[in-house]
């Protein structure tokens, strides 16, 4: 690795470290979220000022700030790609933390602290790679378009959501992206790590169901006409519902592609057992492979001896690509009569599993990480690609980490004690200098 890349990879780390410093948690009330988002974004904005780029400021509210900076490219006309992060933080209770969750504290080779892996890790490594370009005098075949977002951890209201409904000219000309929860590498073998690239997203489906039956005394009302009787039953079979696994093209890419990783043809049919053996991988694929329906929330009643006329729950529904409409269907039948719902909901995506996009970021991965190996996979979450991909955008989830064996990923994402690896953070930061210098 040259100086100049050393240089790079430690301002990922220090950027990083301040962004966790600016507490930037996102409540869910506009009353007492603060002004934290549009620090990180002025902040953002200051070390991108340094190397001449200048960008555009959007904000619905104030203290929700949003960042939008277009890198020119050779030519004008070429799809453009859009970078996106999110600058807001799940809240973290100081007392059940090691350290304090907004020190940005480095020990034991991790930045510790809420935002390191979701997703300050990605920003920082964004800003820091481009700092570099600019520094290189880099000029993209193509617009690059970065948008640093607030509200991200709710539901883009006051981020990637008000900017597609109100200002979508900004991202004028944009056919690709990358963003959150992709890129990660999961190791294997000695001689193989697998980098997850997200190509596909689930559909969320959150349903509020209401049961109503009839209100009286708990020893005459029968449970035929019993509200929470009602809800509990169809709770019950919504529980026991096995979804079947759904062969998307995202899915029979991953088992083509993780065969040929492998040595051996897998049977997309059979994915579930040729898992079975493959560890922390099988946990962080499985749940793109099917429909999920959790119960979550269940309220009844205020005594023992009445029957209560109403009895709500909710439960999160993920639906596999794909699918969303016949989804619904099958839902509705298993909730049975006198049962109503109400949907909050974002359908899934599925942007193609090859193309010139996809073999860029294998090639900056193996460039950096010789053992290092994209695969496809479907994301089990929600990101701001719901928002943007109603503008007509392939989304692809990208934010490279080389992360050590055996480190719990998945469970640091609004998790206590969140913390990031410095060598991950400084060779994902290379892996993302690769990728965009080859756009």
């Amino acid at each position: 690795m040259g100086e100049q890349h050393e240089a790079m990879a430690a301002e990922a780390v220090e950027f990083c470290r301040q962004l966790i410093r600016i507490d930037s948690t996102n409540t869910g009330d506009p009353a007492t979220t603060g002004d934290g988002e549009t620090r990180c974004a002025e902040y953002i904005r200051s070390l991108l000022a340094e190397t001449g780029l200048e960008g555009q400021w959007r904000e619905k509210l104030a203290g929700r700030g949003n960042l939008v900076v277009r890198m020119k490219g050779r030519d004008p006309d070429a799809p453009a790609l859009l970078v996106h992060g999110h600058t807001d933080v799940v809240p973290a209770d100081v007392t059940d933390w090691s350290v304090d969750p907004f020190s940005g504290e480095v020990r034991d080779g991790f930045i510790w602290g809420r935002g390191a892996v979701d997703m300050k890790d990605m920003v920082a490594m964004t800003v820091a790679a481009v700092r570099q370009q600019c520094r290189e005098g880099f000029v993209p075949k193509r617009d690059i378009v970065f948008a640093f977002v607030a509200d991200e951890e709710i539901a883009g209201e006051f981020g990637a959501r008000f900017l597609v409904d109100e200002h979508p000219e900004l991202f004028r000309g944009v056919r690709e992206a990358i963003g959150e929860i992709g890129g990660f590498s999961v190791q294997l073998r000695e001689d193989l790590r697998v980098y997850l690239l997200g190509v596909a997203e689930k559909g969320v489906a959150w349903a509020t169901l209401t049961a109503r039956g009839t209100t009286g005394h708990g020893s005459i009302v029968p449970n035929d006409a019993n509200a929470v009787a009602r809800l509990s039953a169809a709770l019950a079979r919504i529980s026991l519902r096995e979804w079947p696994l759904v062969p998307s093209p995202s899915v029979s890419a991953l088992a083509e592609q993780l065969g040929e990783a492998l040595g051996r043809p897998l049977d997309v049919d059979g994915l579930d057992g040729e898992l079975a053996s493959l560890g922390p991988l099988a946990a962080m694929l499985r749940p793109g492979l099917r429909t999920s329906t959790v119960p979550t929330q269940f309220h009844a009643g205020y005594k023992t001896n009445v029957v209560p006329g109403t009895a709500t729950a909710t439960v999160d529904c993920r639906i596999a690509p794909g699918t969303d409409d016949e989804f619904k269907e099958q839902f509705m039948e298993l909730l049975g009569p006198g049962i109503e719902v109400g949907w909050e909901e974002g359908r899934s995506l599925e942007a193609p599993a090859s193309g010139a996009l996809l073999d860029a970021m294998k090639a900056a991965i193996t460039a950096v990480d010789p053992a290092g190996r994209g695969l496809p996979f479907v994301i089990s979450g929600a990101t701001d690609a719901k928002a943007f991909s109603q503008l007509g955008i392939n989304c692809y989830g990208f934010s490279p980490l080389r992360l050590p064996e055996n480190f719990d990923f998945a469970g640091m994402f609004h998790g206590v004690d969140e913390r990031v690896p410095v060598t991950a953070l400084q060779a994902g930061t290379r892996i993302l200098h690769r990728f965009l210098s080859a756009q």
